[in-house]
C-alpha cells in the first residue's frame, strides 16, 4: 500500500493519528478549494475541526495510483457528508515524498459533473 493510500485509509477511518503518521512533521497539504495546512499541528487541527463539524468520509475510492521513490499521484472519487449534506466529486492528488513520508500533498477537484462532449456545450 502506498503512503497516499494509507493517508486515504486514515481519512476513511476518521483517524487523525493515522493521517499524521503518513506526513512529515513539516508537511504542506493543499485542498482543492484553496486552504493550505502547514505542519502536523495545523493538519491535526483541520481534521479534528472537520470531524467535529459533522464531516464524515462515506467513501474515498481510488481509481488509479502511481508511485515512485519521489512522488505519488492518484485519481479518486470522494463521497462525504458535511454538516448533514451528502456530496461527491472526482479529484486527483499529487504528492511528494521525503524521508519515507508525504511531505507535500495537493488535491485537485472537478468543478462540474463529467460528461462526454458531443459537439455542443451545455
Amino acid at each position: 500500500m502506498t503512503l497516499l493510500e494509507q493517508y486515504i485509509v486514515g481519512w476513511r477511518a476518521h483517524d487523525v493519528d493515522a493521517i499524521l503518521a503518513t506526513l512529515t512533521p513539516d508537511c504542506v497539504v493543499i485542498e482543492s478549494f484553496g486552504p493550505i495546512y502547514r505542519g502536523h499541528d495545523w493538519v491535526a487541527k483541520w481534521v479534528s475541526t472537520w470531524l467535529d463539524e459533522d464531516g464524515r468520509v462515506i467513501d474515498w475510492t481510488i481509481r488509479d495510483v502511481r508511485s515512485s521513490v519521489e512522488d505519488e499521484t492518484a485519481e479518486w472519487t470522494f463521497r462525504y457528508t458535511w454538516r448533514g449534506e451528502e456530496k461527491s466529486f472526482d479529484g486527483a492528488t499529487i504528492a511528494k515524498l521525503r524521508d519515507g513520508k508525504l511531505s507535500y500533498l495537493r488535491e485537485y477537484a472537478t468543478t462540474a459533473t463529467l460528461y462526454d462532449w458531443r459537439g455542443a456545450f451545455r
